[in-house]
């Protein structure tokens, strides 16, 4: 049995490489020869039920723990958005943006990242005084102020109304084109996974099931044909009947070609 190994770079260009990883919690395995790779600059949407082990792989690629086997290589510079915005409540928006950089030049980058989310103005703000999204604009530029080359977006909008997930999705999209960085994104929202994703995979039981590119121009993924065959494929690896026929739910997915899949081994 080879040594687990973390937080390593990768050899070759890629976001993360994550090859036959185990982890366990005492009798209970989590995370099961787990294989997944996510592509330099891609935007990978992890979708799967409450404890199939999405937030444990999310540690690994973190760094925030290690396997009990396999290997997790991912960039030296990354950085993770939480579902809160975990902001200092004693420090004002700056001061939070700052935490963790190095030079003279920090108030500066702190205040082009607050810009970039639509915060110039904000700095001398204390988190009390900010939105919900407001504040999760706030963590999404403490995030990219140090530049980093892997994003994990750990359900970051849940807590937000459908029109601030909305324009949250709409600033993920221009931070990507801005950035270049690759980011997976951990949801149980099937809409959100539809709007944001260059690829779906669907978690179950510790293991990687269906594997879905997404390659529908944006208007498509909000209403077509296209986007209802994604859904019904979607809910059927969740293992979950489709209430809404195609042509007919609010929320949908889309393969235009068939889902393969990536096994955990």
């Amino acid at each position: 049995m080879s040594a687990p190994t973390a937080a390593l770079r990768p050899q070759h260009r890629a976001g993360a490489v994550v090859e036959q990883v185990v982890r366990r919690f005492g009798e209970r395995t989590v995370l099961d020869h787990l294989d997944l790779t996510i592509g330099d600059e891609e935007l990978l949407v992890l979708l799967g039920p409450s404890g199939c082990g999405k937030s444990t792989l999310l540690r690994l690629l973190a760094g925030l723990d290690r396997p009990d086997r396999g290997r997790v290589e991912v960039p030296a510079r990354r950085a993770v958005v939480f579902q809160g915005d975990r902001l200092l409540p004693w420090q004002r928006v700056l001061a939070n943006v700052t935490l963790g950089l190095r030079g003279p030049d920090a108030g500066r980058r702190a205040a082009t990242a607050l810009a970039e989310v639509g915060l110039a103005g904000r700095e001398r703000a204390w988190p009390k005084q900010l939105s919900g999204g407001e504040a999760q604009r706030v963590a999404l530029a403490r995030a990219l102020v140090s530049q980093p080359e892997l994003v994990l977006l750990d359900e970051p909008f849940a807590a937000l109304d459908a029109i601030t997930r909305l324009r949250m999705h709409d600033l993920i999209r221009e931070l990507r084109r801005m950035h270049h960085a690759a980011m997976l994104l951990v949801t149980h929202d099937i809409d959100e996974a539809i709007a944001l994703a260059d690829r779906i995979v669907v978690m179950r039981d510790g293991r990687i099931g269906g594997s879905y590119e997404v390659t529908l121009p944006p208007a498509d993924r909000e209403v077509s044909v296209a986007r209802e065959r994604l859904r019904a494929g979607l809910l059927a690896d969740l293992g979950l009947a489709d209430p809404h026929p195609a042509g007919h739910g609010d929320s949908s997915l889309n393969p235009p070609s068939a889902p393969t899949h990536e096994s955990a081994g």
